[in-house]
């Protein structure tokens, strides 16, 4: 397998020895797939249905939504079935299927939460400019601004790590297709022209998370001057879960992608790849709309 055009197949991520385990190991990415659906798919439909709700702020959100959904849906099915039929096999071309549609999905959730960060900032900081800077047409175009970025970055790094030599076997220490995880099956000159790529998607990336840090650094010296000290905690307590979320699904993407070789196991591995790939869906509809007024209040009228 001097290529990777010869491998036909991959293998993910061995499922636990026994059946016992392979079960509970179904169940309980089950319970949190049909978790990041309720609450998404919730977020979504109330959005979309409630005039009201027609605001940016919801409308970045609602994009939001459908990033977690798509990303959630890339990874966790072929897991469940890989531990519910016992076996680990993935065509190359649905690998790199994957590759594309996770990297695209996430690389727009990242966009999309810097640009959230920006709306939440002008609502906070600059309240009397928030209808200019912020009318439909440029919220519009952010968010096509975030959807294509996301689109040629995944582009650009699918096509680059599906055209390098792989030479270390098909065998994947991943339950789903992860470019670091694809790129140790690589030979030396072509790992050193890929990772150059990914150091730079790592940059992009911690530039995006310096400009949401300086929003909610201003947010929250904004959140100070206010006299109410109601005010203050509604402020922190909205703003610090979602600087939290982002956070750790930043900090633990970084970290998968530029750790290094020495510091890789499998059970690490595993623990990172679920914290930026699969957490972040489930709890976002949690932190950034169930607690949200606006949104309860539109779900009941939908439920009624």
């Amino acid at each position: 397998m001097s290529n990777s055009s010869f491998i036909t197949q991959f293998l993910l991520l061995a499922c636990e020895d026994t059946r016992e385990l392979q079960l509970v190991h179904f169940w309980l990415f089950l319970g949190i797939y049909l978790a990041a659906l309720l609450g998404n798919g919730l977020i979504i439909t109330a959005i979309a249905c409630d005039h009201r709700l027609h605001t940016p702020m919801y409308f970045f959100l609602l994009n939001l939504s459908v990033t977690d959904l798509g990303s959630i849906s890339t990874t966790v099915p072929k897991a469940m079935a890989n531990s519910l039929w016992n076996t680990r096999a993935i065509s190359s071309w649905g690998c790199a299927t994957q590759v594309f549609i996770l990297v695209f999905l996430i690389s727009a959730e990242l966009y999309l939460l810097t640009i959230m960060s920006y709306d939440h900032y002008v609502a906070i900081c600059k309240p009397l400019h928030y209808g200019t800077l912020l009318g439909s047409r440029a919220c519009v175009h952010m968010a096509a601004a975030a959807w294509g970025t996301g689109f040629l970055t995944a582009l650009l790094l699918t096509a680059n790590t599906f055209s390098v030599s792989l030479c270390q076997g098909n065998v994947l220490d991943q339950f789903f297709c992860e470019l670091p995880q694809i790129l140790k099956l690589s030979c030396s000159d072509s790992f050193l022209r890929e990772v150059d790529l990914l150091i730079f998607g790592c940059f992009l990336t911690f530039v995006c998370f310096l400009f949401i840090l300086f929003s909610y650094v201003e947010i929250f010296r904004a959140v100070l001057r206010i006299p109410s000290e109601q005010g203050q905690h509604k402020a922190f307590s909205t703003c610090l879960p979602h600087l939290a979320v982002v956070s750790l699904f930043i900090s633990t993407g970084m970290f998968a992608h530029l750790k290094l070789p020495s510091m890789s196991s499998s059970f690490l591995d595993l623990v990172v790849a679920v914290l930026y790939s699969v957490i972040p869906p489930a709890v976002n509809p949690l932190i950034y709309s169930m607690r949200n007024q606006e949104i309860k209040h539109a779900l009941w009228k939908l439920l009624k």
